[in-house]
């Protein structure tokens, strides 16, 4: 879906071409009038006129005539290499976080061998179990099954729960780039507008906010990318944590996994405060 997000804006940028030559219109006037009143300024002041500011409007004109390449393709040029080392932190931190989850739940599985209890969480050792025991032993047949009923019943509402906040906690990163993606197409469409408006004066300040905005929008993404290796890390440090406890042969295990579904939780909450995060960066 990402990826999908990132050819939707690529198919997008092509529409400057039709804002392009509104904004030339525009430039071109205001570049009449700002040149018009400086040199009309310098005359009647009897002063020589200063040629390097009249320059000003005529270098916006040759952006907006090549906005999609001077512009957005020198902004992306930049900005691409942020974005693609803040992934890859974020991608090497989750096979770490992968291969630490793995030997958690091998170790978790040689702690139920130490505990006598392997058939909790092994179907094979739980169906042998059950042919070895005879007619006779009905009470620990009926105490076995009730045991490892409880035992799923607890694993499976454990895993809906935590299924269920990493589906929010990835959709609320979809949602992030999502909106990413529409603010900077809708800002690459009009950017020529802005760019022409800031020939006259009084709208000078236009073409630097967009600029701002631009940037601080396209930053969501490797923020976010930044965030989840954060979050990652601590599901790291967690899981370190637990493997230690199951390497000591005394522990036995509880299958907890609240606190790892409170930090999915705050990453819900937090991913909403990137853009506040991105705007500091600008």
């Amino acid at each position: 879906l990402h990826q999908i997000l990132q050819n939707l804006y690529n198919d997008m940028i092509p529409l400057c071409g039709d804002m392009i030559g509104v904004a030339k219109g525009l430039a071109g006037l205001g570049a009449l009038f700002y040149v018009a009143y400086r040199v009309w300024q310098a005359l009647s002041r009897a002063e020589p006129i200063d040629v390097f500011p009249l320059l000003r409007p005529f270098a916006i004109g040759l952006c907006i005539m090549f906005f999609p390449t001077i512009v957005l393709g020198t902004i992306n040029a930049v900005m691409s290499p942020v974005v693609k080392g803040a992934h890859t932190i974020m991608e090497n931190q989750m096979v770490n976080v992968e291969a630490l989850q793995q030997q958690k739940d091998n170790l978790e599985y040689e702690a139920r061998l130490r505990e006598g209890k392997a058939w909790l969480v092994d179907d094979e050792v739980y169906d042998q179990k059950m042919k070895e025991l005879g007619i006779t032993d009905a009470a620990e047949i009926v105490s076995m099954w009730g045991e490892r009923l409880w035992y799923d019943i607890k694993a499976w509402f454990r895993e809906v729960i935590r299924d269920f906040f990493e589906l929010l906690f990835n959709a609320a990163a979809l949602t992030i780039d999502t909106l990413r993606t529409f603010f900077l197409v809708v800002l690459a469409i009009l950017g020529p507008i802005a760019f022409a408006f800031s020939i006259y004066d009084g709208f000078q300040a236009t073409l630097s906010q967009w600029l701002t905005r631009y940037i601080s929008i396209y930053l969501w993404l490797p923020v976010a990318d930044i965030f989840s290796a954060v979050l990652s890390k601590i599901q790291e440090l967690m899981l370190q944590q637990d493997i230690a406890l199951l390497q000591d042969p005394n522990y036995i295990p509880d299958g907890s996994n609240g606190v790892y579904i409170v930090f999915l939780i705050i990453g819900i909450i937090g991913y909403f405060t990137i853009p506040t995060v991105a705007g500091w960066i600008i």
